[in-house]
């Protein structure tokens, strides 16, 4: 891998165009963007989405602002993407050189904080002169490819209008807001105006898994982060997490992980 095979910038100027040479694209759109200009057809509301597109695209980001950092562009050659560690990624054989499509992502809530971090220390080691950074760069590539292509995220192309994605999304921004409160798919449903049948249905659709265990997921995630990373006494964190009860909050956690809460926490 040679300086050439990848590069990054961040959307900061009111126009961004992708640059000369056969590059992938996949771009990072954060906030304070008018749209994306895709051979000419303009697409809008497309904030905390990830867009892979094929060299064969023309295309321009349209921003409101010249200062503020409104997400980072990745150029990658054909030479990167066939490395051994990226080559059987599934997003890769199917999103990225699949040049009949245009494949996006929404970014589920919480996710966004974790891309760009891998995208912040890609920027970083490009510049860099360390050892060992060609293997360092994969190894964070390859991170942001499994997030992209994981349960958290929901996949559709540019221009599917099906309702059934909005609705899981929408359910998924809910589930983040609200976790600490309520654990039930029918009070999110009912948030949601449709049936928790329905609900179950367009989560089972988009994402391969029923609705409850996108609120099980999200539970897990506050669980671990809370154990680790906090001074938070076990209690404190069932309570804060809605469970009603240290034991229940336990039995939930090892029932889920294999492990206790405690021992979690000591590993």
């Amino acid at each position: 891998m040679n300086k050439e095979d990848i590069k990054i910038s961040r959307i900061i100027e009111q126009t961004s165009t992708k640059p000369k040479g056969n590059y992938y694209s996949v771009i990072w759109v954060k906030n304070n963007v008018e749209g994306i200009k895709i051979d000419d057809i303009l697409y809008k509301n497309i904030s905390n989405s990830i867009f892979f597109l094929d060299p064969k695209y023309h295309w321009e980001i349209l921003t409101n602002t010249e200062t503020t950092s409104n997400g980072h562009i990745l150029f990658l050659s054909n030479k990167i993407l066939n490395e051994p560690i990226l080559n059987k990624l599934h997003i890769n054989e199917v999103a990225l050189l699949n040049s009949n499509t245009i494949p996006r992502i929404n970014l589920s809530p919480g996710i966004e904080v974790r891309i760009q971090a891998i995208l912040e220390m890609i920027d970083e080691l490009i510049g860099s002169h360390l050892n060992h950074k060609h293997q360092a760069i994969l190894s964070l590539l390859n991170t942001f490819f499994i997030y992209c292509d994981g349960q958290c995220n929901i996949k559709s192309l540019i221009n599917d209008n099906s309702s059934k994605p909005v609705i899981v999304y929408k359910f998924k921004k809910l589930i983040n807001a609200k976790i600490s409160e309520f654990h039930d798919v029918a009070y999110y449903s009912d948030l949601l105006n449709v049936s928790s049948k329905y609900l179950n249905e367009c989560v089972q659709e988009t994402l391969n898994v029923n609705a409850k265990s996108l609120i099980t997921e999200q539970l897990i995630m506050k669980s671990r982060s809370n154990l680790k990373f906090t001074n938070k006494t076990i209690k404190q964190i069932s309570f804060d997490l809605g469970f009603s009860s240290p034991d229940y909050f336990s039995y939930f956690f090892k029932n889920q992980t294999g492990t206790t809460p405690s021992l979690f926490r000591k590993n």
